[in-house]
């Protein structure tokens, strides 16, 4: 027996080449002495029934009668730790959640970010059981939870109303994903399965994916990051058919799986109720472009179509055209780096004014737009709910920002506008004041790297006199070298009038630093009376002994928590 017990507390060498020390040692020990028992007496001694009644389903257990593995794990759990009535119950699972400075819950049990030691993973897998009633659960950026889900899924079984379960950077292994696989078939209410970040699994996601039970209710699937291999993906392409009722799907970030995003895109017909498909830094290839297309007449409920960082695509947009022209309900699109061609311009040009539900629009990084984009550009007044503009380092020229300004006039919903890294702005500002004027929705405004002159920053200051731009929450100035101190100065004096803003960014280019004017005292002063106020950027600028106090000093004297993003040198 002792031998037999030490094995478990030895240290073992996983397949991954680290070394793991289980910490479940305790844990499992308890299940062997109990699948020892059980072998001689049966699975229904562990139902409560009292010596006698045990010794004799053990006699009908010799004669031939065995227990599936299912049902004794099962029933070593309850017999292992308190069933769910005891009184101690509620106190044990707040003291677990105590030192971990979490509120107790009998719905979310959200542990992200705790740094969970074997210990605590070994507390776990004690007290999940105790609350049935968890909807959510989030393990996420705790690296000792891989190598330990056979343990941790065991009390899945109790929990059948587990609608979400998050495991982000957790190191999980290719044993984790097979135990996961085989706890979805008891976990029947799962909606939301979120694996992102774990690099280990890529070349590996069939153990999870050939297991899911076929008609399974998850909507929701993320593998974000996980190194996932054109093989990974043929094989979530013979699955989909198993998960109809899928609504999101995230791929991002897994560029391998661009080969096989053809195989992928022809089974889409089976998730035809899709709402979010996020294929950013995928690797698509202009065949994959194309069969995703065609798919896309498929998936009529799509709200959010992520084609970003797949620069590959740039020219196939006109096989995308007819079918995207039909997402009535598409409410996102981002094209953000995609080499968009002038050729491509012409088609979305055509296209997007079609999408009447889009709110977000992400064209950033298709320095082509700038050569032609004025005309897609004024036919944005045709989308009235947009909400997000973002054209960062498109190259516009003093036309397109100009059809812009016109049709930001027909835009009352907008609330986040990104121009930064386009030089055509500078001098040229007061050109989209005049829609700026009626944005009282405006909560975003990014003017990075614009060649910003002292004109400019007078007209935006007029702007937030006047009190059009009370929503405000985010300004980025920063890279606008030209502006001089007298500007700033007068600036700092009329931001007084954004009571939202919590972000402020200032910086000058890290290869320009500058020595920090006498403006600076008038901006803290300015900050005094913005209550919301959390992050200023002041990175490039050189400070003063006397200025590097003023900052030292502000929250302590104001008692405010403001993060000064500041380089102090000479």
């Amino acid at each position: 027996m002792e031998a037999e017990g030490a094995k478990w507390t030895s240290t073992e060498k996983g397949a991954d080449g680290f070394f793991h020390r289980s910490p479940f040692n305790f844990f499992r020990s308890q299940i062997q002495k109990k699948k020892r028992s059980a072998e001689k007496g049966g699975c229904e001694q562990y139902q409560g029934s009292d010596h006698e009644e045990s010794k004799e389903e053990s006699g009908k257990g010799s004669r031939g009668h065995k227990m599936n593995d299912s049902c004794l794990e099962t029933q070593m759990v309850e017999q292992i730790f308190p069933a769910p009535d005891s009184m101690l119950c509620p106190q044990r699972v707040q003291n677990f959640l105590g030192k971990l400075g979490k509120q107790p819950s009998s719905k979310v049990l959200d542990l992200n970010n705790c740094a969970l030691s074997t210990t605590d993973i070994m507390e776990l897998v004690a007290i999940i059981h105790l609350l049935p009633g968890l909807e959510e659960i989030d393990l996420s950026w705790n690296d000792l939870i891989g190598g330990t889900l056979k343990s941790l899924t065991l009390p899945f079984k109790c929990l059948q109303e587990l609608k979400v379960l998050r495991l982000n950077n957790c190191r999980l292994t290719a044993m984790d994903l097979s135990f996961l696989g085989e706890a979805l078939e008891v976990i029947p209410h799962l909606e939301t399965l979120d694996l992102s970040w774990n690099t280990n699994i890529g070349g590996k996601l069939f153990l999870l994916i050939q297991k899911i039970p076929k008609d399974h209710k998850l909507k929701t699937l993320k593998v974000m990051d996980c190194s996932l291999t054109s093989e990974d993906g043929e094989s979530l392409a013979q699955q989909l058919y198993k998960i109809h009722n899928l609504e999101v799907l995230d791929l991002s970030i897994n560029r391998k799986i661009g080969y096989s995003l053809e195989s992928i895109a022809q089974e889409l017909k089976h998730v035809s109720g899709l709402k979010v498909l996020n294929l950013n830094r995928c690797g698509l290839k202009l065949d994959g472009f194309k069969c995703l297309a065609s798919a896309l007449q498929h998936l009529l409920e799509l709200r959010e179509l992520d084609l970003s960082c797949n620069k590959e695509i740039g020219g196939g947009f006109k096989y995308l055209a007819a079918h995207l022209a039909e997402l009535r309900n598409l409410e996102v699109l981002n094209l953000h780096q995609c080499c968009i061609t002038e050729e491509d311009m012409t088609v979305l040009t055509h296209v997007i004014p079609l999408l009447s539900s889009l709110q977000d629009l992400d064209l950033s990084l298709n320095k082509s737009i700038g050569k032609s984009s004025d005309h897609l550009l004024s036919r944005l007044r045709f989308l009235p709910k947009l909400k997000s503009v973002l054209l960062s380092n498109c190259s516009l020229k003093h036309d397109s920002f100009a059809s812009l300004a016109d049709a930001a006039l027909h835009l009352p919903e907008l609330e986040i506008l990104d121009l930064s890294w386009n030089k055509c702005v500078g001098g040229n500002l007061k050109l989209i004041l005049k829609a700026l004027n009626l944005g009282a929705e405006i909560k975003v405004l990014r003017l990075s790297s614009c060649s910003l002159v002292d004109e400019d920053l007078g007209g935006l200051g007029l702007v937030i006199q006047a009190g059009h731009l009370a929503q405000l929450q985010e300004l980025d100035l920063s890279y606008n070298n030209q502006i001089s101190d007298q500007g700033w100065t007068m600036f700092y004096q009329d931001i007084v009038g954004l009571e939202q803003l919590s972000e402020l960014d200032v910086s000058r280019r890290p290869s320009s630093r500058g020595n920090c004017g006498e403006w600076l005292g008038k901006l803290l002063a300015a900050l005094l009376k913005l209550p919301q106020f959390t992050e200023l950027g002041l990175q490039g600028w050189v400070l003063s002994e006397v200025q590097q106090k003023q900052l030292e000093h502000f929250n302590r004297d104001n008692e405010r928590n403001v993060r000064f993003d500041v380089w102090y040198g000479a």
